[in-house]
C-alpha cells in the first residue's frame, strides 16, 4: 500500500480543480474541514460525497469536540457541551456523567457521519491545571483518573457511531500557559511528574485509543524538541513505554510552535519530514490553501522527492493505521438518523 501521510485543507465550501488535483495525489491521505467549508448540511453532504467519489479512501476529518471547538453549529447540529461540563457533572453523579459522555460521543459521531465526515480529532485528554487558556474548558477535569474514564466513555460513544477517535495533546498541554498556535509553550517538569499526571490517561487508554495527537510543547527535561518532533516522546515513551499501537497524527504543522525546531526556523516541508521521522504516521497541514495553496503543492512535491532520494521512507504500518481510522459500518442519512429511536434516546442524555 502507498503510504499517504498528508492531511491538507481546502479554502471554500466546494472543491476547485486545484483541490481535486491535490486530493488525488497518492501522498495525500486526508482532508480537514473548517467552519469556512460549511454552509449547511446539504452543502456539506455534497462536498464530502464529491471527495469520496474522487478518492474513497480519503479520511475526511474535522475538529469537532463540543463547546467552543465545534465547526458545525447550525442547521440541526446538536450544540454539544464543553468537556468540562462532563467533569463538573462527575462531581455530582459519576455514573450519570459517564452515560452523558457516551451520549456526547455517539451524537457527535452519528451526526458527522450522516453528513459524510469520517473522523473528529477528539477527545482532549489534557488536564485542567488552569493556566492554559487554549485548553481551558476543553479539558474534562484536573484528575487524570476522571479524564480517563470520561474520555473512554466519549470514545465508546464515537465507536458506537462507527467513528474512530483521537486523544490529544500528548503528553499534555494543560500545564503550559502559552498557546501553541501563536507561541512555543514550555513545560519544565520532570518526565516522572508528567508520566504520573498528564500522560497517565494515555497509558490507561493504550488498548482503547485509535489515534493520538502530540502537543507542540517543549518539555526541556525530556527533549529539546517539541513532542510532535521527538522520537523519544513518540517512539520510546508513547509506543514503547505506554504501549500505544494506533495512529499518531501531528498537530497542525502550520502553527507557530511547529515553525521552529531547537530554536531553528523550519519551512513547512522540513516540519512535515521531522514529524514523520520522529514517529508520526500522519502530518496535518491546516490553512495552507487560503493563499492559493502553494505551500501544499511544495510539500507534496518535496515529500515525493524525499521518497525518491531515500530521505523519507513510507511505511506500510503507518498506512494501515491511517486506513484503520476510516469509519466502520453503514452510514445513516440525516433524515433517517433523526427518526432513529437509539439516536433520540441518546440525544436526550446530552447535558
Amino acid at each position: 500500500m502507498q503510504h499517504a501521510p498528508l492531511i491538507v485543507d481546502i479554502a471554500g465550501p466546494t472543491l476547485t480543480s486545484d483541490d481535486r488535483r491535490r486530493l488525488a495525489h497518492p501522498l495525500v491521505g486526508g482532508l480537514i474541514l473548517f467552519a469556512r467549508n460549511w454552509v449547511d448540511r446539504a452543502q456539506l453532504t455534497r462536498l464530502t460525497a464529491g471527495i469520496k467519489r474522487l478518492r474513497p479512501d480519503l479520511l475526511v476529518c474535522v475538529d469537532h469536540e463540543g463547546g467552543r471547538v465545534q465547526r458545525f453549529r447550525t442547521d440541526g447540529f446538536t450544540h454539544l457541551p464543553p468537556m468540562r461540563a462532563l467533569g463538573e457533572l462527575w462531581m455530582h453523579d459519576a455514573l450519570r456523567a459517564q452515560d452523558a459522555a457516551s451520549a456526547c460521543g455517539y451524537v457527535l459521531g452519528a451526526e458527522l457521519r450522516a453528513c459524510g465526515v469520517d473522523f473528529s480529532f477528539a477527545p482532549v485528554l489534557d488536564l485542567d491545571w488552569g493556566p492554559s487558556g487554549v485548553i481551558g474548558d476543553r479539558a474534562f477535569h484536573a484528575d487524570p483518573r476522571v479524564v480517563t474514564v470520561l474520555a473512554k466513555s466519549v470514545a465508546h460513544g464515537l465507536l458506537r457511531a462507527g467513528m474512530a477517535h483521537c486523544g490529544k495533546h500528548f503528553p499534555g498541554h494543560g500545564w503550559a500557559a502559552a498557546d501553541s498556535h501563536t507561541a512555543l509553550p514550555r513545560d519544565a517538569r520532570s518526565l516522572k511528574a508528567i508520566l504520573q499526571a498528564d500522560a497517565a490517561p494515555y497509558g490507561w487508554l493504550s488498548s482503547t485509543l485509535t489515534a493520538v495527537m502530540p502537543a507542540h510543547v517543549v518539555y526541556p527535561r525530556v527533549d529539546s524538541r517539541p513532542a510532535g518532533f521527538s522520537a523519544r516522546w513518540l517512539q520510546a515513551i508513547l509506543r514503547g513505554r505506554l504501549g500505544f499501537g494506533g495512529a499518531i497524527v501531528s498537530d497542525d504543522l502550520g502553527m507557530e510552535a511547529a515553525r521552529h525546531i531547537e530554536g531553528r526556523p523550519v519551512p513547512p516541508l522540513e516540519a512535515v519530514l521531522a514529524a514523520l521521522e520522529a514517529g508520526c504516521d500522519l502530518a496535518l497541514l491546516c490553512n495552507q490553501s487560503l493563499d492559493g495553496g502553494q505551500v501544499i503543492d511544495d510539500v507534496i512535491d518535496g515529500l515525493a522527492q524525499a521518497q525518491i532520494t531515500g530521505r523519507w521512507r513510507p511505511g506500510a504500518a503507518s498506512e494501515a493505521r491511517r486506513r484503520a481510522l476510516l469509519p466502520r459500518g453503514p452510514t445513516t442519512d440525516w433524515d433517517s438518523l433523526m427518526r432513529e429511536p437509539a439516536y433520540l434516546h441518546t440525544l436526550a442524555l446530552v447535558p
